[in-house]
């Protein structure tokens, strides 16, 4: 084919056509997207990798720990945390161990760490990333002190409202079942009870009152005079000086000597501090009988000094001479111990009345001291033609009674986090609110019937039992 002058030229145009020709952009940005989606699977790969790996230390850390922790182990826990790791072959990964010890507790802590090469990610410049994790368990015997306050006024031998047997047999029941669920043999030296049975007075007994700096006026009985304002703090010093209590009887005694004196002295009916025997302390509690009138605010005074701190050179004297368990002469512990708790069940079937002494003149020599001891006031005077109230002074009245029953429990629960439980058993709407305002809580009261006194006694129990494994 000839081309003369006048054909125009197409090849401009065709490589006009090949510029304008975009079939082929899909491909590059086909393989660019490609790229990023393998830089994707690649990143999820290397952290999947890395929790994996991440994952496995934290199981091992914390199988080793809770070993490490456990209160049973006898093992070092150091030592015992580098043999699980060995074992699963990670023992380059475990950074370190630290182990923090006391009488009842033990925490363990295991810090460890690896690497992980980054099979992907090293394509922008991240070459490993690290798998840290950290575990730590605690556990120990919570160690718990008791105060068991219980009203065996007379009004104990009344039967209760739904008949059968009475309140005082209810108690036996229910303190003894009490005792066999809190103290736990299995964990010796760990909870401590102490037994207070009050009436219109508490017999604190000659061990205890003997080694407080108390007087002794006579040999008939051992308790303990406290004054208003003792009531407004938790202790009982051992260097304060406390008045010895008359012992006498205000109304009619059916024997000579008097055979119902304001202040207990039977043995049974005796403090008994910082026991675990439960045989000792079920004992006890199966002799109570009724007696006298009520002083709910002795009881509460007790039942918090034998948890006060000033108390300690006592118990420690008295474990020292074997009156005492020698696994709690170190007892009570320091308010705000690590795993230490302090409570106190306080129970009553009645109310606070006037408290009767006598006057200071009526007994200043040791044969009235022994009259006294003979005969009741009643049956005195009547033989002398008076009233036996002449002879009499009223101490402190039971609205003063009630108020020192509220300084104590306040002093107990707001300065020193002492857990109160309360019990009224058939008492009466001003009693209920009186043993409420005492607990620690509204629920911490429980207003029952007689016959419930045993299950209220073991739920209070039972609750108490939660506390003696902390994990």
């Amino acid at each position: 084919m000839t081309v003369t002058a006048n054909t125009p030229d197409k090849r401009p145009n065709r490589l006009a056509a090949f510029a304008r020709n975009d079939e082929g952009g899909l491909v590059v940005l086909s393989l660019f997207l490609f790229i990023c989606m393998m830089l994707a699977v690649g990143l999820a790969i290397d952290v999947m990798r890395t929790e994996m790996a991440r994952t496995r230390l934290q199981n091992t850390v914390d199988s080793a720990v809770l070993a490490a922790a456990s209160m049973e182990q006898t093992m070092d826990p150091t030592v015992v945390v580098e043999d699980y790791f060995e074992k699963a072959g990670l023992s380059n990964q475990l950074e370190g161990v630290q182990v923090v010890q006391g009488v009842n507790h033990k925490t363990v802590t295991a810090h460890t760490n690896t690497k992980m090469p980054m099979y992907f990610l090293g394509m922008v410049g991240i070459d490993e990333m690290e798998a840290k994790s950290t575990g730590t368990a605690t556990s120990g015997f919570t160690d718990v002190e008791i105060s068991l306050v219980l009203d065996i006024s007379g009004s104990m031998r009344e039967q209760a409202s739904s008949g059968g047997q009475t309140k005082i047999e209810h108690l036996r029941t229910a303190a003894s079942s009490f005792v066999d669920i809190v103290i736990n043999t299995e964990q010796p030296g760990t909870v401590s009870v102490s037994l207070v049975p009050y009436t219109a007075q508490v017999n604190a007994s000659a061990g205890i009152m003997d080694r407080l700096n108390v007087s002794r006026e006579h040999s008939f009985s051992s308790c303990v005079d406290f004054e208003q304002s003792d009531f407004d703090e938790t202790g009982i010093s051992m260097s304060t000086s406390y008045d010895h209590m008359e012992h006498f009887q205000a109304y009619y005694s059916s024997t000579n000597p008097i055979d119902n004196p304001g202040c207990p002295n039977r043995s049974f009916e005796e403090i008994i501090p910082f026991s675990e025997n439960i045989t000792e302390l079920k004992a006890a509690i199966n002799q109570y009988q009724p007696r006298a009138n009520t002083a709910i605010h002795l009881g509460m005074k007790w039942g918090v000094g034998l948890l006060d701190p000033q108390f300690k050179p006592l118990i420690a004297d008295m474990a020292l001479s074997g009156e005492v368990d020698p696994a709690f002469a170190g007892r009570p512990y320091a308010y705000g111990r690590d795993n230490t708790t302090k409570v106190i069940v306080l129970m009553t079937d009645g109310k606070n009345v006037n408290t009767t002494r006598l006057k200071s003149q009526y007994y200043d020599t040791a044969e009235e001291i022994a009259r006294w001891n003979e005969y009741s006031l009643s049956q005195w005077a009547s033989a002398h033609g008076t009233n036996w109230s002449n002879y009499a002074v009223t101490k402190y009245t039971a609205s003063q009674a009630d108020s020192m029953l509220d300084n104590i429990c306040t002093a107990a629960k707001a300065d020193k986090k002492i857990t109160i439980y309360t019990i009224g058993v058939e008492v009466s709407s001003h009693s209920a609110g009186v043993m409420k305002s005492c607990a620690t809580s509204p629920s911490h009261y429980f207003d029952i019937e007689g016959e419930e006194m045993t299950d209220t006694f073991a739920s209070i129990a039972r609750q108490i039992s939660t506390l003696r494994l902390t994990n």
